[in-house]
């Protein structure tokens, strides 16, 4: 049988013959065949070009695809907004500087590029950076923040392959003032510390991550309650005291009693933000926020408060302070003895240690835990500042916890968290959480909870201006403030033991006394004792007379204008128990 091939074939045509025909039928231009042709060729190319376009379509609504060096360049322009201070002073802002980069698969000639960058860039390691060229990577940093005369050197270059991207760096104008405050931020601009971890937290790094373009006029600046003045005077003042009594270091504040702005803080050794360096330190901290203490006598505040406020005890209560109060094998004394019974302004002045742990244990073991936890002495305290620590409270709290507890000993907390509880005796009574943000005396107060009385308040206040007048605080009665105060001294516990000749010092103060404002408190770790104060190194020697300096000198930066007549019923609420002025016999004044 033939196939259908054979059978067309013309007689006596060879397989070959036959083949070249069949090519020839298939290319041929007649007329009866090339109409099916075209039909056939236009239906290719329009299947083709559908395709074609299909893809573009597909490539249109497709997002780009985020390369390295535009990740780069998305994070290199993360702007942040301007800090200020409470009276619109810059605290921290944006410049524009530009860095280099390299694209390694694009440079021909690796040493080449390593010799000519590191010759116009000082600081860049070679070997360090002919690796890095030599990597697959499709981006790398050369150097980033470079000058402006190393920007035209590189563009000069004309690398191929090497390149400049803008970048916002963050500038602290101040230098270290307000530092453990402002916190600073990494080569990225993105928050580390302080204020500045504070913004990212509120948003921006998200916005940062998501990819928005974001540009300093976008963001609205961020007003701090803190005063760049008197910052400066407080750090300035503290520096200066810290230097004069050989401490290790110290840390000074400013609350305002009636919004819980803080006002002032500074903390040495501090560091400069522009150039952070190694914050690994354990010196570099902020003291005031992050360290814990043994708040030594002025704790007594408290305890007075809590048993004024009980109702059990008031100002005409009398405490017996003979001799010492024992408790098994231990025995608590007074610095300045009297061996008699007092009373409690006697207790305050004197800074009776017997007297207040005989309060405390009036009160009892519960309700002086209950008392502390009111006033926010038993757990973290948090503020704007991501830096915080954990008070350091007994395991186990018993009667002799409480007596120890009661004058400053034995429970460690922030000293701006005692601070705040002072504050809430100064105010009326109303515990108002610090803040470093702007904030008005009505938002502070209608969430802040009111934890003694206002007669309480009162008293608190009038025993704090005595105790300057005529008491262990009487080096910071500075002429024109109506200043109170209460001295604090703990011996710091080295090896599991307190040692009597390693102090920390703290004073608090008030001012006016009268119509509370502001809080000062200044701390100082192991000051030496000098000659010009008799080789004594307690709190009223050191840490009080710096506070009295700062005072003196920041009053008037912060509103507090001199008042040189003693106002005639300074506390309206005690004229009827007989109480407007110091009216007790002059107690001892070497400032425990």
């Amino acid at each position: 049988m033939m196939t259908a091939p054979e059978q067309n074939a013309a007689p006596g045509e060879s397989r070959p013959q036959r083949a070249r025909r069949v090519v020839a039928d298939l290319f041929s231009t007649t007329l009866a065949k090339s109409g099916s042709r075209m039909r056939f060729v236009a239906l290719l190319f329009f299947g083709l070009y559908g395709v074609i376009g299909a893809r573009l379509v597909y490539l249109g609504f497709k997002p780009e695809p985020t390369t390295m060096r535009r990740a780069a360049a998305e994070a290199a322009a993360a702007a942040r907004p301007d800090v200020l201070d409470r009276n619109g002073e810059i605290l921290a802002t944006d410049v524009k500087t530009m860095s280099v980069f390299a694209e390694p698969r694009r440079i021909i000639d690796k040493d080449e590029a390593t010799e000519l960058l590191t010759a116009v860039l000082p600081g860049l390691e070679p070997r360090e950076l002919r690796e890095r060229l030599g990597s697959r990577k499709g981006f790398v940093w050369v150097k980033r923040e470079v000058t402006p005369h190393q920007r035209e050197e590189v563009f000069h270059l004309g690398l191929p392959g090497v390149g400049l991207l803008p970048e916002n760096k963050r500038v602290y104008p101040n230098g270290p003032i307000g530092a453990h405050v402002l916190g600073y931020v990494n080569i990225d601009n993105a928050g580390i510390a302080g204020i500045e971890k504070y913004i990212d937290g509120q948003g921006l790094a998200d916005l940062h991550g998501a990819g928005f373009s974001v540009t300093p006029e976008d963001l609205r600046p961020i007003s701090l309650s803190i005063d760049l003045k008197a910052t400066h005077a407080v750090r300035d003042e503290l520096e200066r005291g810290i230097a004069h009594f050989k401490a290790k270091a110290g840390a000074a504040a400013i609350l305002d009693v009636n919004t819980g702005e803080v006002v002032a803080l500074a903390s040495l050794p501090d560091y400069d933000p522009n150039k952070p360096g190694d914050m690994r330190d354990p010196t570099i901290i902020n003291r005031m926020n992050v360290g814990v203490y043994e708040m030594g006598s002025t704790f007594k505040a408290l305890t007075i408060a809590m048993a004024l406020d009980s109702g059990k005890v008031n100002l005409n209560s009398r405490l017996d302070a003979r001799g010492t109060l024992s408790f098994g094998r231990f025995r608590i004394h007074d610095y300045h003895a009297q061996n008699r019974a007092l009373t409690v302004p006697e207790v305050f002045t004197y800074s009776s240690n017997i007297g207040t742990a005989r309060m405390a244990l009036g009160q009892g073991v519960e309700r002086h835990k209950t008392f502390l936890r009111k006033m926010g002495q038993l757990t973290r305290m948090r503020t704007e500042l991501p830096e915080s620590a954990e008070p350091i409270v007994p395991k186990t709290w018993g009667e002799l916890n409480t007596m120890t507890i009661a004058f400053g000993h034995g429970l460690a907390v922030a000293p701006l968290q005692a601070m705040m509880a002072v504050g809430a005796l100064m105010n009326g009574g109303y515990l108002i959480t610090p803040t470093f943000l702007k904030r008005g005396e009505a938002e502070a107060k209608s969430a802040a909870p009111q934890v003694v009385r206002p007669e309480t308040s009162e008293a608190m206040r009038y025993l704090m201006r005595l105790n300057a007048e005529i008491g262990t605080a009487k080096k910071v009665n500075v002429n024109g403030y109506y200043v109170g105060g209460k001295t604090g001294t703990a011996e710091k516990v080295v090896g599991g033991h307190y040692s009597k000749n390693r102090l920390f010092t703290t004073f608090m103060a008030v001012a006016p006394s009268d119509k509370p404002k502001y809080l000062f408190l200044t701390i100082m770790d192991e000051p030496q004792g000098l000659p010009e104060t008799g080789g004594y190194a307690t709190a009223a020697y050191n840490a009080g007379m710096v506070t009295a300096q700062i005072i003196e000198r920041v009053g008037p930066l912060v509103g507090l204008a001199p008042r040189f007549e003693l106002p005639q019923q300074p506390f309206p609420l005690l004229a009827k128990l007989g109480y407007g002025a110091a009216n007790i016999p002059a107690a001892g004044g070497g400032g425990h």
